[in-house]
């Protein structure tokens, strides 16, 4: 059977010279006699995965001799606690900026721990942009300000890094991380799943400024304190051993295409032949404002949205699958990660415009 075009907002599509040499090392990692996943996490082998691994990113991302990176568990979802936990240090308020669905989860995880107060919103326009920066109603005694840099439902995204003074700026990049080059000086932390752009679920990417770590609130679990896990180099538990060595295939494909400038190119070029389509119709329309339009997740409606069903129907048919939008916005939506070739979204405008042929 031949591969489909995977436009799944995650888990995503992986490289196929990836899978392909997973596949090659499954039984037998580099005569080891054994799978990854039957490694020790505290064994010779395993520790070179890592440390290799570790090293691919903090090169793609030019991640500063200050910044420690954490492999860990959970999810954003889980980073949703483990944030405030470890960075409220003494402090009370967090500042948010709404821009959607994922923003919404984080503030509310919070608010467990801390006061979370919403700075800024796009609630009100639907969440179709990024609300201007001097529009944001920051407290310069806040423990941190916390965006989420592409809203993996809604497709808006950040094109810039806010300035918020002193105060330590918290990322999710959960769904735009290794998209696009990212100075991560910018920011005091920058989470994210991995099942993205970078490899399989079950692996968290940390990457935290060394003077945020420690302080962490009693009530921390010892395996979620970042002085921990920092500490014993992500092997203070059992990591996820088996998306950890993916996710070091995924940094060398990246690297051998031409690192993170070569990748952006390679996503913009992507994102321009839907969204020019796009622009260029009135049977599908783009809910988001053009210049917060992300190049990783394209939502997408029809005119007529009893033609859902008969569009997705076709679209499976001719190999292009997960296509639904989340039924939080309904509608259709494009997940075209660092993975999905151009091809995938020339197939797939293609397929709309023989859609909007038959039905206009």
């Amino acid at each position: 059977m031949s591969r489909v075009f995977n436009f799944s907002a995650g888990p995503a599509a992986l490289p196929e010279p990836v899978l392909r040499q997973c596949a090659a090392e499954m039984l037998d990692w580099h005569g080891s006699g054994m799978s990854v996943m039957e490694m020790s996490h505290r064994g010779p082998q395993f520790i070179a995965i890592a440390q290799e691994a570790e090293a691919l990113l903090r090169e793609l991302l030019a991640v500063p001799a200050n910044y420690k990176v954490l492999f860990m568990q959970g999810g954003a979802i889980g980073e949703n606690a483990i944030v405030p936990m470890n960075l409220l240090r003494g402090k009370t308020r967090i500042d948010f900026v709404d821009t959607g669905a994922w923003s919404q989860k984080s503030l509310q995880e919070a608010g467990k721990y801390g006061e979370a107060h919403v700075a800024a919103s796009s609630a009100a326009t639907g969440y179709d942009r990024v609300p201007p920066r001097a529009d944001w109603q920051l407290d310069p005694d806040a423990a941190y300000v916390h965006i989420c840099a592409n809203e993996t439902i809604g497709g808006v995204e950040y094109f810039f890094d806010p300035d918020v003074g002193a105060v330590p700026l918290v990322a999710d990049m959960s769904s735009n991380l290794l998209s696009r080059p990212v100075d991560v000086s910018k920011y005091g932390l920058i989470y994210g799943g991995a099942q993205k752009n970078i490899g399989p679920s079950g692996l968290t990417i940390v990457i935290v400024r060394d003077d945020l770590i420690g302080q962490a609130l009693p009530c921390t679990p010892s395996a979620f304190d970042y002085k921990t896990v920092a500490d014993a180099e992500s092997m203070y538990n059992t990591p996820p051993t088996w998306a950890i060595y993916v996710a070091g295939l995924v940094f060398r494909w990246i690297k051998d295409r031409g690192g993170l400038q070569a990748m952006e190119a390679h996503n913009r070029a992507k994102a321009a032949v839907l969204y020019d389509y796009l622009d260029a119709t009135d049977f599908y329309r783009s809910p988001v404002q053009r210049d917060c339009r992300s190049l990783m997740n394209v939502p997408f409606h029809l005119k007529d949205k009893a033609l859902d069903a008969a569009f997705l129907k076709g679209a499976e048919a001719r190999g292009l699958v997960q296509l639904k939008g989340h039924r939080v916005v309904g509608g259709m939506r494009a997940s075209i990660y660092n993975a999905m070739p151009i091809e995938g979204v020339h197939a797939l405008v293609d397929w709309m415009q023989a859609f909007e042929r038959e039905h206009r």
